[in-house]
């Protein structure tokens, strides 16, 4: 059987993976456009990651998408890494090409862009400082993407300073870090202000950083899709903010991996939303 008439596969990997909504999404778009394929997700121990990708192409995988605790790791699996892979430090996207090369990419940052402009079709970020709570891998992802837009000032708190302190030295001389007990204090002004942390998420405790210094212009948003208004975004929308939730990110960033694995570009859109909420 030649390559060209295996049915594509593609899927996601990290451990645990049960909790994935990658399959329903995926699933969704290929039953949309009739497209054959599969979409699976696979529970994977750090020891045998590099055997299992090294494997795939050869089961007809076309591509995968990666996830905690394997985001930096397949960086040294890949033959071809993107400059935004790399700035991140991570990649939540491979791309298993005909040549036999691996391709990583970094996509989160893209959906969390995307998800704004949709959701919050007035945000302009040039017009004042951005706000962005944690350090973790997805504020690197979010703080590399803001940037990229051309925020003029960007303002990171974190429990933990030194990790704080980490980004600024790689991300520049626009980043300013705020100590954790004066993270309230650096929503002043902010026109854009991002939760990046777990905090919020069910099972874990809320998000207490006081919110009285948001203007009532900031678009506020929430990585956290479990509750989807989580009690930040619910009390920012108490100040007026134009809240936008996590899960149009999840969505977003899912697209463009998509497209390179089975050549339709999918829609995100509010049946889609249904569908993932259902």
């Amino acid at each position: 059987m030649s390559d060209d008439t295996r049915i594509p596969l593609a899927g996601v990997i990290g451990s645990p993976i049960a909790h994935s909504k990658s399959p329903r999404l995926h699933g969704y778009w290929l039953e949309r456009y009739g497209l054959s394929g599969f979409y699976i997700p696979m529970d994977i121990a750090q020891s045998d990651l590099e055997d299992a990708i090294r494997a795939m192409p050869k089961l007809g995988f076309v591509g995968i998408n990666v996830t905690v605790p394997h985001k930096e790791s397949v960086l040294n699996l890949a033959d071809l890494v993107t400059d935004r892979a790399a700035l991140i430090g991570a990649a939540n996207t491979l791309i298993f090409r005909k040549d036999g090369k691996i391709h990583a990419d970094n996509t989160d940052g893209y959906g969390f862009i995307e998800n704004l402009r949709q959701t919050a079709s007035a945000w302009q970020p040039k017009s004042g400082p951005a706000a962005v709570i944690g350090a973790g891998g997805a504020a690197r992802a979010v703080i590399a993407s803001l940037l990229e837009t051309g925020v003029p000032e960007l303002r990171i708190s974190n429990r933990t300073r030194t990790r704080a302190e980490a980004l600024r030295s790689e991300f520049g001389a626009k980043v300013v870090v705020y100590d954790w007990v004066q993270a309230g204090n650096m929503l002043e002004d902010a026109v854009t202000v991002v939760n990046t942390t777990s905090l919020g998420m069910v099972g874990k405790p809320n998000l207490r950083v006081p919110l009285d210094g948001l203007s009532p212009k900031a678009v506020v948003s929430d990585l956290v899709y479990t509750p989807l208004q989580t009690s930040f975004l619910q009390r920012a929308a108490e100040f007026g903010c134009t809240t936008v939730d996590g899960l149009g990110m999840l969505l977003h960033q899912a697209a463009p991996a998509f497209e390179r694995w089975f050549g339709i570009r999918p829609e995100v859109d509010d049946g889609l939303r249904q569908v993932m909420l259902a």
